[in-house]
């Protein structure tokens, strides 16, 4: 079966990598045109852009798909390009753009998407992340039909999967293993024409908004579990952080203590190197690793050697 890819970050690369090692045939990949990164903020390609090259498969990457929209050019050569295959399906992870009809009724059983939550709960473009700093017990990967909506096509497989005390990085890596091997398996039915959809239930519904950098300023008012919550949702990005001593700190690993602190939210309580004890709702934080501007990230007591942390003063 012959098989195009849409994707562009290092999860949608585990998933073709995935395929590929399953012994399907690659014979387009699109992904995000190169952008800025590093200090010399120097073009860079996508993990599956890198991945692609290594392996020699034709590449496009458009800056639209739209072909009425800002990049008409870019829209037309893709579209020749993905006609010029004739895939029998094309996969989708993590690519980006939106897909217009035109895509989803290109290949012969249109378009697979790897969606990194138990649809419907968590559609959108930030499942994980809003999985964990909801204190949701457990997620998964639903393999979905696409179709026009935001995440709104019929489910294909799932697999769910505990989240413990998971990191958005650690999360992450195991949800991109499994929907590697999902999407082969829904592959391998498809090929077989045994694959089959469910309608998504009206009930249950969610959005995960995309994460914005404002966000990482943690709220001390809210109780400590949620705060831990989102320092664990926010690693590695945005990283939660907050501002003490004229500096505004990153905040990495924390605890949540129960009992009621008698100061106000953000303060201080304690100084120790086994951690920051912080005074939230009702609750107390306990930072265990932390990071300045331009510095590493490091445990509570390599962190406290060089930068003077006293009980009284207030975060926030």
């Amino acid at each position: 079966m012959k098989v195009a890819f849409a994707g562009t970050p290092e999860f949608a690369r585990v998933a073709l990598e995935a395929i590929a090692a399953a012994g399907f045939e690659i014979v387009l990949v699109l992904t995000q045109p190169d952008r800025p990164a590093g200090r010399g903020m120097k073009l860079q390609a996508s993990p599956v852009k890198q991945f692609a090259v290594g392996h020699g498969w034709p590449v496009a990457q458009p800056r639209s798909l739209r072909l009425d929209g800002k990049y008409p050019d870019d829209a037309a050569a893709a579209r020749e390009a993905i006609i010029a295959a004739q895939a029998d399906v094309m996969v989708v992870a993590a690519y980006g753009l939106i897909l217009p009809q035109w895509v989803l009724d290109a290949p012969r059983l249109g378009c697979l998407n790897i969606h990194a939550s138990l649809l419907p709960r968590w559609r959108g473009a930030a499942p994980i992340h809003r999985a964990i700093e909801a204190g949701d017990a457990q997620t998964g990967v639903t393999i979905m039909q696409m179709d026009a909506g935001l995440d709104t096509g019929a489910m294909l497989l799932g697999e769910s999967l505990a989240i413990g005390d998971d990191t958005t990085a650690r999360l992450h890596d195991r949800l991109a293993a499994l929907g590697g091997r999902l999407i082969v398996d829904a592959l391998k039915q498809a090929e077989a024409g045994v694959l089959k959809a469910e309608a998504q239930p009206a009930e249950g519904v969610t959005y995960a908004h995309k994460v914005e950098k404002a966000e990482a300023q943690i709220d001390w008012s809210l109780d400590a579990a949620a705060i831990v919550r989102r320092v664990r949702a926010f690693d590695p990005f945005p990283g939660a952080s907050s501002a003490i001593g004229g500096e505004v700190v990153k905040l990495w690993a924390a605890q949540a203590r129960p009992g009621a602190a008698a100061a106000p939210p953000g303060t201080v309580l304690a100084v120790s190197p086994a951690g920051i004890e912080v005074a939230a709702k009702g609750s107390t934080v306990v930072l265990t690793e932390l990071q300045r501007a331009g510095g590493k990230r490091l445990p509570a007591a390599d962190f406290l050697r060089g930068f003077e942390i006293r009980p009284g003063q207030v975060f926030g």
